[in-house]
């Protein structure tokens, strides 16, 4: 029994692994879809069906050897146009299969089908592809591997309708359809001899767009730092007083045992309170004291023989003559010391 080869195409079980386009009418996808199906045609050894059938050879190999060699395989003809069809049927647009679907349709009847489709009225084709071709404009577009994209699209839509665009048509078209922001480097290809090629063209355009980008983040970022540094300056000079409060009341907090209230005194371990009307422990202020001094060196009436008592820096509460101190009985008379201010002359 003869050993029966088992044919490349056979063993494809998903087209779209290698052909990834889905042709549609609205699309300007059929350069590239036609240019995939047929490499991958060839590459499984069917790019003859999508050509017109050839009759078969009737000379046979003369020997065994030669039999051996030659024969392709035993998969049949009709089954390999059907599998090839099948990958047609399955990388075209719902739309589009039902306008080119046929019943007992070959792949070359369904290839050529489809290549009228988009191939027919080219003097029609070019002439609107040229026109679209010539006001492409980077402006509207997202980016600049969006505009370049497009160029090349067209360029090859008008090498399909017999209208090519040569390379160095392709290049100056792309710097004339720059913006001003691209100016300068259009300026510097342009006058590049010789004029490079489109793809290195397209390569410094994309560049020059990252770097442009990466600058105006940079820029941004720092703008954004220098509005809140200058948010928080004018919330500083708004409240002056928020942080001096802040920081006083931390300071008045007290290390003792309690309950800190603001209606009772500040209380600290191993410091006595004393009374708000004095700053010294041991000097007790009369009354309007200072005052009352004051108005008298104002008005000139000073009189330092008066009987208001001056601060004294040691308790001066009168005791009862027949009291005794720490040393004893009070004698019956003890020297007594007068306080006597010098008036100052106010000028």
């Amino acid at each position: 029994m003869a050993d029966h080869k088992l044919h490349p195409a056979v063993t494809v079980s998903n087209i779209r692994t290698f052909v990834p386009i889905t042709l549609d009418n609205e699309a300007a996808d059929y350069n590239t879809w036609s240019e995939l199906f047929r490499i991958h045609c060839t590459a499984f050894l069917v790019a003859d069906h999508l050509e017109p059938r050839s009759p078969s050879p009737t000379a046979t190999p003369s020997t065994d050897k030669e039999k051996q060699s030659a024969s392709p395989p035993t998969d049949s003809w009709e089954r390999l146009d059907a599998i090839v069809l099948q990958w047609i049927y399955g990388t075209i647009s719902t739309g589009l299969l039902k306008t080119v679907i046929k019943k007992s349709t070959t792949t070359y009847d369904a290839w050529k089908a489809i290549e009228n489709l988009f191939q027919d009225n080219k003097a029609t084709r070019a002439l609107f592809l040229k026109q679209k071709f010539a006001n492409t404009r980077l402006e509207n577009f997202s980016s600049m591997h969006a505009y370049c994209q497009e160029i090349k699209v067209l360029a090859d839509q008008l090498n399909n309708v017999d209208a090519p665009v040569d390379e160095q048509d392709l290049v100056l078209q792309t710097i004339a359809g720059l913006t001003e922001q691209y100016e300068t480097v259009g300026t510097i290809l342009q006058n590049t001899k010789p004029l490079p090629s489109f793809f290195e063209a397209r390569s410094q355009l994309c560049m020059n767009e990252t770097t442009k980008a990466n600058q105006a983040l940079h820029s941004s970022q720092q703008a954004a730092t220098a509005l809140h540094v200058q948010s928080q300056t004018r919330s500083f000079s708004a409240n002056p007083n928020t942080t001096a409060s802040q920081n006083t009341s931390d300071t008045t907090r007290g290390r003792g045992r309690g309950r800190s209230s603001t209606s009772q005194p500040t209380r600290s371990r191993g410091h006595p309170n004393y009374p708000a009307q004095s700053q010294h422990p041991y000097i007790i202020f009369p009354n309007n004291w200072a005052t009352t001094q004051c108005a008298s060196l104002l008005n000139n009436t000073y009189n330092p023989q008066s009987n208001q008592t001056p601060p004294c820096p040691y308790p001066s509460t009168p005791r009862p003559n027949g009291s005794q101190g720490i040393l004893g009985p009070r004698p019956a008379h003890a020297h007594m010391a007068t306080y006597s201010p010098t008036p100052t002359d106010i000028a």
